[in-house]
C-alpha cells in the first residue's frame, strides 16, 4: 500500500538566501547567484522619450545595429539645409542616448528615406532623389562608437522610383540586403533588387519584377533567412488588394514563387515582419473594414504561403497612416500605429501557428504622432516617431523571471530579503495552498500563480492531493 503523507518530508527541503521577500506558499526560482526569488511577471511598459536632435519630414526611421545600438534617420533635417540625416542611438536598459547627427546626403529633401542595419558598424541609407528625376539611391554608413561617416551615393533604380513609407528593405547578412520598389518608368512594375556592401561601397544586382504592370504600390519586405524574403504589396489594378509572395536569393539574383492574396479589399498602408524562417505577420490598414488596424499571419513552405485569418488590433481608423511592425521572438511581435486619439500607440501580438491574439495598446506619445517606426534592439522595442522634433522611446514587452529550468519549489514560510529561506522542493507535500482540486496537475504561471494549463514556458508545479496540499513536482 502506498502511503500519501509527509513521511520523509524533512529531506525534501533546501535553504537559500531570499532575494526579495517571500510569502508562505509562493512559487520560487533559484537565481544565477544561488539566491532564491518569488516567481513574478513584469507588465509591458515604455521608457522616457528622447529628442533625436533634428526635425523635418517623414519622422524618425529606426533600424537595429546590435543588441544595444540602432540607427535613426529622417529624410530632411531642417537645421541642416534639409539634408537627409542619420544618428546613432544607444540603449542602456530602457534609456536612450544619441550621438552626433550626420548628413547622409548633400541633396535637399530626399524622399521616403529609410535605413537598414547590417552589422554593428554598417548600415545603408536609401531614398528617392527628388532633385534627379526621382531615381532610387543608396549610401553606406559606417559607425565608429556613436559617430557616422558615409561613402559615395549609388543609384539602385534609374527610373522614377516609388518607395513605401516603411519596410522597403531587409537585411540578409552583414553585407547583403534587399530593396523593394515601384518603377514608375516601367509601367509601375513591382521590383526587387539585391544590394551588396564592401567597405564603404554598395553595388547592386539586376532589378527583378515580381508583379506587373501597375501592381507595385506600397511594397514591403522582410527576411525569412539569409536566402529567402517575404514581400507584400498593393495590387493596384485589382482594387488595391493585398498580395504577398516569397523570394529566393542566390548571389545577387532573386526569383519568386506564386503570389497569394492576404486581403481582397483596399490595402494601401501595411508593413511586414518575419518571426522565423517559416512564419511572418503583416500589419495593415483595412480599407474594406472602416480602415481598422488589422494583422494576418502566414507560414511558408518552400515558396508556398498559407495564411491565417485577419485579426483587428484597433477597432477604429488608423487615420490614413502606415502601421509599422517588428518581431520580438518566434511567436511575438509589436505594432506601432496612430491610435484612436491620434497619439502613437504600441501593441503586442502573439501567434500560435497562423492564429493571432493581442494584448492592450499602450500610448507612447503625449501628442499627435502621424508617423511611427519600430525595430527590435536586444530585448527592447525601439520606436521612432514625430513630435515637435523627432523622438525615440523604448517599449519593454511583458516579461517573467520564470524559465523552463529555474523553478525549484515552494516557500515554506514568509521570509524577508536577505534571510535564509526554507524551500519545499521535489517530493515535498506542501500544505500552504488553497482552492486546489485533488488529483489535478498544476503548472506554474508566469506571475507565480498555479494554474491547470501550462504557461510559456511550461513548468510543472506538482499534483494536488487536497484543496491545500500539493506534491511539489510530483
Amino acid at each position: 500500500m502506498r502511503i500519501i503523507g509527509n513521511r520523509g518530508n524533512t529531506a525534501r527541503k533546501v535553504q537559500a538566501v531570499a532575494s526579495g521577500a517571500l510569502a508562505s506558499g509562493d512559487t520560487v526560482i533559484v537565481n544565477a547567484d544561488g539566491t532564491v526569488s518569488v516567481v513574478a511577471a513584469a507588465s509591458a511598459s515604455t521608457g522616457t522619450a528622447v529628442d533625436a536632435g533634428f526635425a523635418g519630414q517623414n519622422g524618425l526611421v529606426v533600424s537595429n545595429l546590435s543588441s544595444t545600438k540602432f540607427v535613426a534617420a529622417s529624410q530632411n533635417d531642417v537645421a541642416n539645409s534639409n539634408y537627409g540625416t542619420a544618428i546613432i542611438g544607444t540603449l542602456s536598459g530602457s534609456s536612450i542616448s544619441f550621438g552626433t547627427k550626420q548628413a547622409a546626403t548633400s541633396i535637399a529633401y530626399p524622399e521616403n528615406a529609410q535605413v537598414v542595419g547590417l552589422s554593428d558598424t554598417k548600415f545603408v541609407y536609401m531614398f528617392v532623389n527628388s532633385s534627379s528625376s526621382n531615381i532610387g539611391q543608396a549610401v553606406v554608413g559606417t559607425v565608429s562608437g556613436t559617430s557616422i561617416s558615409f561613402g559615395s551615393t549609388v543609384t539602385f533604380a534609374g527610373g522614377q522610383t516609388g518607395l513605401n513609407a516603411v519596410s522597403i528593405a531587409t537585411r540578409l547578412s552583414d553585407t547583403k540586403f534587399v530593396i523593394v520598389f515601384q518603377d514608375s518608368s516601367d509601367s509601375s512594375k513591382a521590383k526587387a533588387i539585391v544590394g551588396t556592401v564592401s567597405g564603404t561601397s554598395v553595388s547592386f544586382g539586376s532589378e527583378t519584377t515580381f508583379a506587373s504592370p501597375n501592381s507595385s504600390q506600397y511594397s514591403v519586405v522582410s527576411a525569412l533567412s539569409d536566402t529567402k524574403v517575404v514581400i507584400a504589396w498593393s495590387d493596384t489594378p485589382s482594387g488595391t488588394r493585398g498580395r504577398t509572395i516569397v523570394g529566393t536569393v542566390s548571389g545577387t539574383s532573386i526569383s519568386f514563387g506564386s503570389a497569394v492574396t492576404y486581403d481582397s479589399s483596399a490595402v494601401v498602408r501595411h508593413s511586414i515582419t518575419a518571426l522565423s524562417d517559416t512564419k511572418f505577420v503583416i500589419a495593415y490598414e483595412d480599407g474594406g473594414n472602416s480602415f481598422y488596424g488589422t494583422a494576418i499571419a502566414g507560414t511558408v513552405s518552400g515558396t508556398s504561403i498559407t495564411l491565417g485569418t485577419p485579426v483587428v488590433f484597433l477597432s477604429s481608423s488608423l487615420h490614413y497612416s502606415s502601421p509599422d511592425i517588428t518581431n520580438i521572438d518566434a511567436d511575438n511581435f509589436a505594432i506601432v500605429y496612430r491610435g484612436e486619439t491620434n497619439k502613437g500607440e504600441v501593441i503586442q501580438g502573439t501567434t500560435s501557428g497562423t492564429d493571432i491574439t493581442f494584448g492592450s495598446g499602450i500610448a507612447f506619445s503625449a501628442a499627435t504622432s502621424t508617423s511611427n517606426w519600430t525595430t527590435l534592439v536586444g530585448d527592447k522595442v525601439v520606436i521612432g516617431y514625430d513630435q515637435t522634433n523627432f523622438t525615440a522611446i523604448t517599449y519593454s514587452p511583458p516579461s517573467t523571471n520564470l524559465t523552463a529550468e529555474n523553478f525549484i519549489g515552494i516557500a515554506s514560510n514568509g521570509y524577508a530579503t536577505g534571510q535564509a529561506a526554507t524551500i519545499n522542493v521535489k517530493g515535498f507535500i506542501d500544505g500552504n495552498q488553497s482552492s486546489l482540486t485533488a488529483g489535478q496537475s498544476y503548472y506554474v504561471q508566469t506571475n507565480g500563480d498555479l494554474g491547470l494549463t501550462a504557461a510559456d514556458p511550461s513548468v510543472f508545479a506538482g499534483t494536488a492531493v487536497s484543496a491545500t496540499k500539493l506534491i511539489v513536482k510530483g
